[in-house]
């Protein structure tokens, strides 16, 4: 079984993210889906061919990592787009961040300061399964630093792919635009 590509074209003319943008970065989403399905592909030909004990098995396992989290991630991530940014949408998510952190408004300044360090990658309020406590994680790359057990509830990439075209440098304008459009009751259904 194949994975197809999912269509996010409903996000277009999303304010604060320009077509261009978009659709740039649908282009790289679909790339992830086309190389997870093609390793996958190679990987069960190599198991066919009795080959699953050499170091180009071992590689592509390690490279199937990278490219279904890039895939999935992207789909989590504009997935949790394209809403009004309404916080009321998700009032079970805003009881649970306001007894933990104090109040949403500081969960908010800790997801921000997150997605503002230094460096590339995503930012992530996770729920730990287990416990139930939310935390912002950073994750450099697609295939490492996901905490076990844990439910991305709000994704957000932070490559400059996912910025740059429309903010230059300027990060800070994208998570602006970003908490504007974040679609809260996609984000609410995700909690456990």
């Amino acid at each position: 079984m194949a994975y197809a590509a999912k269509d996010f074209a409903f996000l277009l003319g999303m304010p604060g993210f320009s077509d261009t943008l978009l659709k740039n970065h649908f282009t790289l989403y679909q790339g992830y889906v086309n190389n997870t399905n093609k390793v996958m592909e190679l990987l069960a030909g190599m198991v066919k061919e009795g080959k699953e004990g050499t170091p180009e098995f071992a590689e592509l396992k390690r490279r199937l990592g990278w490219e279904f989290n890039g895939m999935r991630l992207h789909e989590l991530y504009f997935a949790n787009l394209g809403g009004g940014g309404d916080m009321a949408r998700a009032p079970n998510l805003m009881k649970k961040k306001t007894e933990q952190f104090g109040s949403v408004e500081t969960c908010a300044k800790d997801f921000k300061a997150t997605a503002t360090m230094r460096g590339i990658g995503w930012v992530i309020l996770y729920q730990d399964v287990e416990s139930g406590l939310l935390f912002n994680q950073w994750i450099n790359e697609h295939d490492g630093g996901h905490p076990a057990g844990c439910n991305p509830l709000l994704v957000l990439d932070v490559f400059e792919h996912a910025f740059i075209t429309d903010y230059g440098l300027k990060r800070a304008d994208y998570l602006e635009a970003f908490f504007k459009n974040v679609k809260w009751d996609v984000v609410e259904k995700r909690l456990r």
